[in-house]
Parts: structure tokens; sequence; C-alpha cells
């Protein structure tokens, strides 16, 4: 399995960090795990394309997991790809309807495009054919402990405590080839993490303040340390951490040295702050 990030960063606006984005390769399959804002992007510099993405898996549906999601959909249909295949808690049906339907907010983007003779002419001209259909994404609901099996590969999932009852929000584990890979989304710790985290060859997990941080009991209860993250890796087998979501306070000097030194006192694998287009062979 090959891993390359396309969003390490946080909701903030932040030159150095795209929102949340990562992208799996198994044999054939691109499957990408939220879409957050500027994932798009990077998806183009790491040298993809929006038709190459197979499977679109979202932890939760807070808007730095998402904003590039009708953007990579029309994309990809406007390269000729077939519908995208999505998998996302409620309302993600909804919200694609509110994208794509003949209602929806990009329907007078998508009238003009199929309806008007220059737009048509020039779809022809690229190889495609009339009538043209819009996007329609294949959107799947799915709820905690949904399951799949891809090409090689198997995906579970679990619920982890973070934006309830707004929306549900989930971790996914993928296995593939003896190799295990658990991406977080936005969680605190719980059971259910441990478990799916467990002997994990690469955890992926979300990191929103440090121990050195200043914080509120009603935050610092739903957002781990890297003490916190790293004494989890520990004691479930993970053979190596990775954090993600840096905000843009936490990118100092300081702010790193407080995240090695949490990670060096309490996780005796690998472990790093990954920055966006890093690659990782799982």
């Amino acid at each position: 399995m090959k891993l390359t990030i396309l969003g390490s960063g946080s909701p903030e606006a932040y030159l150095r960090r795209a929102s949340s984005g990562y992208l799996l390769e198994v044999g054939e399959d691109r499957i990408l795990f939220d879409c957050g804002g500027g994932v798009f992007d990077n998806l183009l510099r790491s040298g993809r394309l929006p038709k190459d993405i197979t499977h679109l898996f979202f932890t939760h549906l807070h808007s730095d997991h998402m904003m590039d999601y009708a953007r990579l959909v029309h994309a990809a249909w406007d390269e000729g790809a077939p519908p995208l295949k999505v998998w996302g808690p409620k309302p993600i049906a909804r919200q694609s309807e509110g994208y794509f339907g003949r209602n929806g907010v990009l329907s007078p983007d998508l009238i003009a495009r199929t309806q008007l003779k220059p737009s048509q002419e020039v779809w022809v001209s690229r190889g495609g054919t009339l009538p043209r259909a819009w996007p329609a994404p294949i959107v799947t609901e799915i709820a905690p402990g949904f399951g799949y099996k891809g090409d090689g590969w198997v995906l579970k999932s679990c619920a982890v405590p973070h934006a309830q009852p707004a929306f549900d929000c989930m971790a996914f584990s993928v296995e593939a080839g003896g190799k295990k890979f658990v991406y977080s989304g936005d969680a605190a710790i719980c059971d259910q993490l441990r478990q799916l985290a467990r002997n994990a060859d690469v955890l992926l997990h979300w990191c929103y303040r440090l121990s050195i941080d200043p914080i509120h009991p009603a935050i610092s209860a739903m957002s781990p340390t890297p003490a916190d993250t790293a004494k989890m890796a520990q004691a479930t087998g993970v053979k190596r951490l990775l954090l993600t979501h840096f905000r843009i306070h936490m990118d100092t000097e300081e702010g790193h040295a407080s995240a090695h030194a949490d990670l060096g006192n309490h996780f005796d694998g690998p472990a790093e702050i990954i920055e966006d287009l890093n690659i990782y062979q799982v």
C-alpha cells in the first residue's frame, strides 16, 4: 500500500497545509479518505487526475474534510470518468443531491455545459457523446461498523467521539497484503479506536492540540495530545505513528519540539508530524 498525504491541516486557511485528505493506493485502486479544501490541488501536484480516484470514503462531514468534494466529482465528470463511488455518513446523499441534483446549487452550470450548443461541441470534440448526462456520484450512506471488500483489500470502520450528535464520525482501517493502515479521522481516543488500531503497520492520527497548549476542558477531552496518541499507539502495538491535522499555531519550532518530545517519550517506533505530499509505504 502506498499512502500520499494530500492534506495535513485543519479548517484554518493556511498556505502550508491543505485540509484533510489522504490517498491510499492498493493495486489498481486509488482510495481517497476525506476531501477537504486544497486536497484537489494537491491531488494534481501529486501527479494524479480526478478521474484516477476509484473510491472516496468520508470519516465525517465537517467542511474541512469535504470542501473539495464537489470539485473532485465535477472535474472527474468533465474528464469523462465513470461516476465516482462515495461512502460517508448521513446526510452525504442529501448533500450530493444538493450539489448535483436538478435543483442543486450547480444546476445552472450543468444546464449550460450540457444544453448549450458551444459547450456540446466542445464536449463532442473531446470524445464525448450526446446527450451528456449530469455528474451522478454513486453514494452509499454508512454507519460505524461498516465494512467493505475491495480488490485485494478489506476496509473496516468504527465509531469515534468527535461531533456527535450532529453526525456520525468514524475511523477506518485497510488491510492488504499482510499490512494494516489505520486512519483515525478526527477522534478522541476510545476503546473502539484502540481495537481498530491494534497491530497497525501505520496509524495516521489527528492532532489538534499540543501538550503545551492552554485549552478549555471541553476541548481537551475530545482532542488528544501527541503524548496521549503515542501512549495509545504504544499500548496497541502500532509500528509507525503519523500525526496530522496540524494547526497554524502548532507549526513552530517550539510546537514541533513539544510534539516530538511527546512522541519520543511515549512511543518506541518511528513517529513524525507529516507534511502535504509526503509519501509512505505501508
